[in-house]
């Protein structure tokens, strides 16, 4: 991120948001909402007062709720610029007037109360959507006791309660503030599961088998249990380092798990969360007495996705993520030219795969800005302007926005760039105006007097 903001070609505009999108391949549109941090960039200089001196304590959303933040804070350590944002809906100074603490205490004079947000116009040649994806909430599978039980946490809180950066300061602790002696972590939560999510979220495995690794390190005599359905370690090196999470004395049960309960039938189970389960490889319905479960929750789309996909004219798929072009072929691409997807906006997927996919994508709209030049589709719509009667049909059948109105004219007009021949305009055109090129009703009745004969 660093690299990228000290890049002379990239301009960074962070806290943004994008509002609009028109045009179509190297003619891209785009307006763009910069929403105002109420600091003033040019000015601070990151060193933390205004954080500091802030009365207001909020939880952290990249905390995931772990932890707490102010209510002028960093998004998270690292940020890329290193200056905070001041959040309105907590606010002392927006709510009730007073306060300003951290304007008193700023020594650059960074704070600005007055910043206002500021609309922004661009010109586009191609466009990369990598929003990314959003980690299922796990309280609506009742039988996990997430949100009912202090100790049942998701697989994010526990990683950013194990982050030397995180609240805990890199320890491993109980709602109570002790260490956990047994750890249950629990694979698949709401991915490969009919009810919620079919597919599977494909990182659960490697960063459950992780946990494990990290629990060793940092509490090296608790007793840990991975419950599982299968064990997917298909990247490079992962085997192996299953292999030796197996060596480090972690007990596998193969089975996912029933029920989690604080109701105790044996004086071991007092105090603990009791997970239930089937061990399928020994037959057996186990109970397992724990003081910590870890949900490994499924990755599924942003709850945004819909509108961004409107946006951007991106189709989705059935499980919610934008649809490629073609999941062998172009994976890379979408339906509407110029505009590719890359990461998990697009699917479950790992760093490496969600790094050679974005490189892949940043190539492919190099290559079309460095050729100047748009190959379009053949098999296109065009308008008989003689015979259209003005009646703009086709404008709102059109799946991809390709048909205006030429208002001086009084006919359709179709914009080839954006048409891909689908037909939808010739198809329902009462006047007979609209004809797909290479598929005219000469053409097809060749073809069938050709196949008849």
């Amino acid at each position: 991120m660093a690299s990228a903001r000290s890049h002379e070609n990239i301009e960074l505009m962070t806290y943004s948001e994008v509002m609009e999108v028109s045009g179509y391949v190297g003619n891209f549109k785009v307006k763009i909402r910069k929403k105002p941090r109420y600091v003033d960039a040019s000015k601070c200089t990151g060193c933390g007062t205004c954080q500091d001196k802030c009365p207001v304590k909020v939880d952290n959303e990249f905390d995931v709720g772990v932890g707490k933040r102010k209510a002028i804070y960093t998004p998270f350590p690292q940020a890329v610029p290193n200056v905070p944002v001041i959040d309105r809906e907590h606010c002392t100074y927006f709510l009730k007037g007073k306060c300003r603490a951290c304007e008193k205490f700023c020594e650059p004079r960074a704070i600005d109360f007055e910043q206002t947000e500021n609309i922004i116009e661009l010109d586009i040649g191609c466009i990369i959507v990598t929003t990314g994806f959003d980690n299922m909430e796990p309280s609506a599978m009742l039988q996990f006791g997430y949100g009912k039980y202090d100790n049942v946490i998701t697989g994010l809180q526990f990683e950013r309660m194990s982050n030397a950066s995180g609240p805990t300061g890199g320890k491993i602790l109980l709602k109570d503030g002790s260490e956990p002696h047994s750890i249950a972590i629990l694979h698949c939560i709401g991915s490969r599961d009919t009810n919620y999510h079919e597919y599977c979220s494909r990182v659960c495995c490697m960063y459950s088998l992780k946990f494990s690794h990290l629990l060793r390190e940092k509490i090296p005599d608790s007793e840990i249990y991975q419950l599982y359905i299968d064990l997917r370690c298909f990247g490079k090196g992962y085997e192996e380092f299953y292999n030796r999470i197996q060596k480090e004395g972690v007990n596998f049960i193969r089975g996912r798990a029933a029920e989690i309960t604080d109701i105790a039938e044996t004086p071991d189970e007092k105090g603990k969360l009791v997970v239930l389960c089937e061990d399928t490889l020994i037959s057996r319905q186990r109970r397992l007495p724990v003081d910590m479960v870890v949900l490994s929750t499924a990755l599924e789309p942003r709850v945004d996705a819909g509108e961004v996909a409107r946006q951007f004219s991106i189709s989705r798929s059935k499980d919610g993520f934008f649809l490629e072009k073609h999941p062998k072929l172009d994976p890379i691409a979408t339906t509407t030219d110029g505009v590719y997807i890359a990461g998990c906006c697009q699917g479950p997927k790992d760093i490496p795969d969600t790094v050679a996919q974005a490189s892949a994508a940043a190539a492919r709209a190099l290559a079309i800005i460095s050729k100047g030049k748009v190959e379009i589709e053949a098999a296109t719509a065009f308008v008989q302007e003689q015979l259209c009667s003005g009646c703009k049909t086709c404008i709102s059948l059109c799946p991809y926005n390709a048909i205006s109105f030429d208002d001086e004219k009084k006919v359709s007009a179709i914009n080839e760039a954006l048409c891909k021949g689908c037909g939808t305009c010739a198809a329902a055109c009462p006047s007979g105006a609209i004809t797909s090129r290479h598929f005219t009703t000469e053409q097809i009745m060749a073809q069938l007097e050709g196949v008849l004969i």
